[in-house]
């Protein structure tokens, strides 16, 4: 009688969610702790640069067997990825190998690019404001405002400005589907719908 053969079914839809969420959520606090690094720094040419062609080299299959396989050294294995870097294997660039490597990470470097990437994106992202104030509003206090959407909402604001008296006081901002009514009509609309229930 032959030996049956062992049975291998194929993964599930939300096992491969499970595990795409998994590999996002790990990488995160690197691609994070980069931006950071980068923000201060002012390097994110550099970073963008060493990150992407760590994630193509680390993505490509014989590098990504050998970085996962015990039989090479730590040692070996940043040896291999700081050759492949050349000029750009800095000591900063070298701690993040040792880190990832260390850490037994450096299969996520393809992840934390693509983060890395977003949150370059989203900090060089322009938000569009519709400010609607009840009078004109001068230089000053705009600029207070503007100040404060970008710092609620992390973007820069590119305000456009119009005056509608019938707010009689404050100013009603709309922002994507985000609208903040800080008029006095709205508050007075609020405080009549909350005494009506």
């Amino acid at each position: 009688m032959q030996a049956s053969m062992p049975i291998f079914w194929p993964r599930s839809k939300r096992n491969c969610k499970n595990l795409m969420a998994e590999i996002v959520t790990v990488a995160r606090p690197y691609a994070e702790g980069l931006f950071r690094l980068a923000k201060e720094s002012n390097a994110f040419a550099k970073w963008s640069d060493v990150l992407s062609v760590l994630a193509a080299v680390v993505g490509h299959d014989e590098v990504k067997e050998v970085v996962t396989n015990p039989k090479f050294s730590a040692g070996q294995v940043q040896s291999l990825l700081s050759d492949v870097l050349g000029d750009k294997a800095d000591d900063q660039v070298k701690n993040l190998v040792k880190t990832l490597q260390e850490n037994g990470r450096l299969t996520l470097l393809p992840e934390i690019a693509i983060q890395f990437e977003q949150l370059k994106s989203a900090l060089n992202s322009t938000v569009d404001a519709h400010i609607v104030s009840a009078f004109p509003l001068d230089g000053a206090q705009l600029q207070a405002l503007v100040a404060k959407l970008e710092a609620r909402f992390k973007q820069k604001v590119d305000a456009q400005i119009s005056v509608d008296p019938e707010l009689l006081g404050g100013v009603r901002i709309e922002i994507g589907d985000e609208v903040i009514d800080a008029s006095v009509r709205g508050k007075l609309q609020a405080m009549a719908f909350r005494l009506k229930s």
